[in-house]
């Protein structure tokens, strides 16, 4: 999605010094959807060549700021300026109808100003060679050779080859390139709107969690371009090292205010985390002050010789501006019961093949699992990641060989569409007890409130259930019963950053044995104790972790250089 000149009509009067490096600024903007509050006389600016990170908990209102960037909603009282001729290139969640033509002419609709002289390009194109048009042919010469022009000093003949590099950098082959748009996945689509807005290069690009439905190989691709793009970035991102490696300053929404920091995303965890410790101090220092003031004023009130004492001790507490402890806010809190105790050899691969049509995905594979291994599985698409979770999880079938499950192995599968099985009609609090029948109300109540559904979201129907909602509930069922072997499948997609932190730290602490797939590389380096890598040149295992992995190799991921 593309803005310029309307959201040019924005800018407000700033002295030309200020406007030298500002680009959009929110001036007191106050902003309440229904009952809630998002936005209280809130302030922040975007200078630049700034890369920015926007951050608060989901419904913090991160969206609702975009949307008042682009002129798509306006704050209810304040103002959002944004410098006159600036671009703006919004990628959002909410991609719209793609269909009817390539996903490489759809990347190149939306490149801004060379696209549209592409477009009077073709219309010249077909007009001189119309019959019916003859008469004009002097006339469409001239202007065709002035959009001509106008085409090569904007680099057009290059647009094409520019388009397939993005797309090729997000994981697309050539032939889903050249295919409809119309066949390609949710997840593939979104690829293809992210493709547009970095193939158009605006002055400023706001970004919504360009990270989701990405693998790791376009995650480090992307990581790589916006570090090197050298407009303007605001964006938002649920994969904190992706985060880390892009911005240089972070805006905070949090009880509609914004907070900026300087600095990456760990530096602002640090600051606030320190922030709110001396907070803290400041709030028990002056809560012991006023203690001490009310203790003297209940003490003597009655005495009329400290009576003067007393009314100077009141009139200062009156004046006294009081400290806020600092807002808490509410994380899940993932709590495994410990798992029973499997057999040292938990999973055997002999011999298995498996293939899917004419392609050949394992040959002949050997592969053994030992108690509290924790297997991290790398590939690029395709390599075979998820059809190895399946063949062990007992989700396929190998072509030939076997496939073993070691003795008191109790298992637990997050597969990839395991949140489209949830019914729809049913309520958070349903879908446990059509799970666990045999269990009570209230362990069901605290099992649901372990997984971030406290008082009345028990009672949604899972059809309205956010992405990151569906997950929890997922793993909610699945870790009921604790296993004592987890087979996770991208287990963060959808998950936002608190959620992510809190599960990382439950599995760190989980003495069961894990094989997992996983684009995040928090998530990678945090718990993983062994790799497997599959390239196709072959499989190859490592012991120790992603992060021994990467120094092993020198690359992130398979076929990729750091």
């Amino acid at each position: 999605m593309t803005f310029g000149r309307e959201a040019a009509n924005q800018a407000s009067s700033f002295a030309p010094a200020e406007l030298l490096f500002l680009m959009i600024r929110l001036e007191n903007i106050s902003r309440q959807n229904g009952h809630q509050i998002l936005f209280i006389e809130a302030s922040a600016a975007l200078q630049r060549g700034e890369k920015i990170g926007l951050v608060g908990p989901n419904g913090a209102g991160k969206t609702t700021l975009f949307r008042m960037i682009t002129g798509q909603d306006l704050p209810d009282e304040g103002q959002v300026g944004v410098d006159r001729g600036v671009t703006i290139g919004y990628f959002s969640q909410d991609v719209g109808e793609m269909s009817g033509h390539s996903a490489v002419a759809e990347v190149m609709e939306g490149a801004g100003p060379v696209s549209e002289v592409a477009s009077e390009l073709k219309e010249l194109e077909v007009a001189m060679a119309d019959p019916d048009r003859l008469d004009e042919i002097e006339q469409l010469v001239e202007r065709y050779g002035e959009v001509q022009g106008r085409f090569e000093e904007l680099d057009g003949y290059a647009l094409e080859g520019r388009a397939r590099e993005v797309l090729a950098g997000l994981s697309f082959t050539e032939e889903m390139m050249d295919g409809d748009v119309g066949n390609l996945s949710g997840g593939w689509k979104m690829r293809v709107a992210l493709a547009r807005i970095l193939l158009m290069r605006p002055d400023c690009m706001l970004l919504d969690e360009p990270s989701n439905h990405l693998d790791i190989e376009s995650l480090i691709w992307l990581e790589s371009f916006l570090k090197g793009y050298e407009g303007a970035i605001l964006m938002t991102s649920h994969d904190r090292e992706f985060m880390n490696r892009i911005v240089n300053k972070i805006i905070e929404i949090d009880a509609g205010s914004l907070t900026t920091y300087s600095g990456d995303y760990e530096f602002y965890e640090q600051q606030r985390a320190q922030n709110a410790q001396q907070q803290q101090a400041q709030f028990e220092r002056q809560q012991a002050m006023l203690a001490k003031e009310i203790k003297f004023i209940e003490r003597f009130k009655a005495r009329a010789s400290h009576a003067a004492q007393v009314q100077s001790r009141v009139k200062k507490l009156e004046k006294i501006e009081r400290v806020e402890p600092p807002k808490r806010r509410e994380a899940v809190a993932f709590d495994f019961p410990p798992a029973p105790r499997s057999g040292d050899d938990v999973a055997m691969l002999k011999g298995v093949s498996k293939s899917y049509g004419a392609r050949s995905i394992y040959d002949g594979f050997d592969f053994s699992i030992r108690r509290r291994e924790r297997w991290c599985i790398m590939g690029v698409n395709g390599a075979g990641k998820s059809t190895l979770l399946k063949l062990i999880a007992g989700a396929s079938d190998p072509d030939a060989g076997s496939v073993t499950i070691g003795g008191s192995v109790k298992m637990g599968y997050f597969a990839q569409h395991a949140m489209e099985l949830l019914d729809g009609d049913r309520t958070v609090f349903e879908s446990l007890e059509d799970s666990f029948p045999q269990a009570g109300q209230g362990s069901l109540r605290a099992l649901a409130g372990c997984f971030g559904f406290s008082g009345d979201d028990v009672e949604k129907k899972c059809r309205v259930l956010s992405g990151g909602e569906k997950a929890r509930l997922v793993m909610a069922k699945m870790l009921y019963d604790p296993p004592n072997f987890l087979v996770l499948d991208e287990p963060t997609n959808h998950l936002d950053m608190m959620t992510k932190e809190m599960l990382i730290k439950a599995l760190a602490e989980y003495d069961g044995t894990m094989l997992f797939v996983s684009h995040d590389r928090h998530f990678l380096a945090a718990l993983s104790n062994r790799v497997l890598e599959l390239t196709p040149e072959g499989i190859h295992q490592y012991g120790g972790g992603y992060t021994e992995y990467v120094a092993r190799t020198g690359q992130e991921a398979p076929g990729l250089r750091s």
